[in-house]
């Protein structure tokens, strides 16, 4: 396994032209780029041009990674080449589906399924429920097949976000990756290093990923009474403080983040799924905490590789929410984690808008789920 980054900075690009490997040998590039510089058709013109026999992957940011430097304005290009590995790619629109679940099941049904090991999910970051993406996904597929990823960015406008497999590149898409065969290694890790705070509560009404009443009292209000002076800031001031929460289903918790408020109706709407009956939580930021947590997600994705293999490359992907707090600490956040991957391995990723990763990955069974306010990580490596 081969990869190198190139990226458009400043207007001009850097690594195409000292680029150190065959590029018709190139197969696939990931691009994590700023929506408008997918929606100029000249940026994907020069990596096809370029990397001529690749399929190129598209997702738009709310900020880049490029090993240890975190960027906006920018495309970061991941070029790989396999020596072992076969890989597929699925698409689909959720225009085309009449929910998120039958977009997840329709689009994970054309990967063929003989030898799956793992899936690479890029989805839209606006109008897709990633959570139901998520379960439709795992309803065609062996619950051996690790699966993580993200939802695309629009920086911190949440105007539209571009997902895009070669010239298809638009809002709703949804991409996903599919590698076969033994050879490839995968690892992920995922933390978030937030604070609970308050009583376990109880949801008693919502509808989806819109919240009513927690512990048969208003929820918006009962939320406004904990933040104190951070609520006349809302919605913004909600990505200090999102919630978690623990489905009936689960023995675990999530992190769910506010996406907005309805004051007229007095409801809140979140990135994901908030089911009746779940358990849930207020949460704060602690810097120190978030970073630290970046470090053991780096510990993890690297260690759940197996048997010591080191990574070849590695995926970053972080919520918007992370960034907006730590601000000029970001860096911080993901020098930790880089310091806890294999040196020498390629770092690229991206802030998004939900992350995809699994609960646990010390089993059989790879259950994923789509989380906020986390970073996540997955490790790659292709033995001989």
């Amino acid at each position: 396994m081969k990869s190198k980054i190139v990226y458009f900075k400043n207007g001009s690009w850097n690594g195409l032209d000292n680029f150190e490997h065959k590029k018709s040998d190139v197969q696939i590039v990931i691009v994590f780029a700023e929506r408008t510089l997918l929606e100029n058709n000249n940026l994907l013109y020069t990596l096809k041009e370029n990397f001529v026999n690749a399929n190129v992957l598209t997702c738009s940011t709310a900020g880049e990674i490029n090993n240890k430097e975190v960027a906006d304005n920018t495309a970061i290009c991941v070029a790989i080449s396999f020596e072992k590995t076969k890989y597929n790619f699925a698409t689909g629109n959720i225009k085309s589906h009449k929910n998120s679940f039958e977009l997840g099941k329709s689009t994970a049904a054309k990967l063929p399924a003989k030898d799956l090991k793992y899936i690479l999910v890029i989805s839209d970051g606006g109008l897709v429920n990633g959570d139901e993406l998520i379960t439709g996904i795992q309803s065609v597929i062996d619950d051996s097949v690790l699966i993580s990823g993200g939802m695309a960015g629009d920086g911190s406008n949440f105007q539209k976000t571009l997902v895009g497999l070669d010239e298809d590149i638009k809002i709703g898409n949804v991409v996903l990756m599919g590698l076969y065969g033994n050879h490839i290694k995968v690892g992920t890790g995922f933390n978030g290093g937030w604070d609970v705070f308050g009583p376990e509560r109880i949801i008693t009404k919502s509808k989806g990923n819109v919240l009513f009443e927690i512990d048969n009292e208003n929820a918006l209000d009962l939320y406004k009474k904990y933040l104190g002076k951070y609520a006349d800031g809302l919605p913004s001031s909600a990505l200090l403080f999102p919630i978690t929460i623990k489905s009936e289903n689960n023995d675990f918790f999530i992190v769910r983040t506010i996406l907005s408020v309805d004051e007229k109706n007095k409801t809140m709407t979140f990135a994901g799924d908030l089911p009746e009956g779940s358990t849930v939580r207020f949460m704060k930021s602690n810097f120190d905490r978030l970073i630290d947590a970046a470090s053991d997600a780096g510990k993890t994705a690297t260690a759940n590789l197996g048997n010591n293999i080191p990574a070849e490359l590695a995926i970053i992907v972080s919520c918007v929410g992370r960034k907006l707090i730590l601000m000029d600490r970001i860096e911080e956040e993901v020098e930790a984690a880089i310091d806890n991957i294999t040196s020498g391995a390629t770092v690229a990723g991206f802030f998004s808008y939900g992350e995809i990763a699994p609960e646990k990955t010390n089993k059989i069974s790879h259950f994923s789920h789509l989380h906020n306010q986390t970073i996540t990580i997955t490790t790659f490596s292709e033995l001989a």
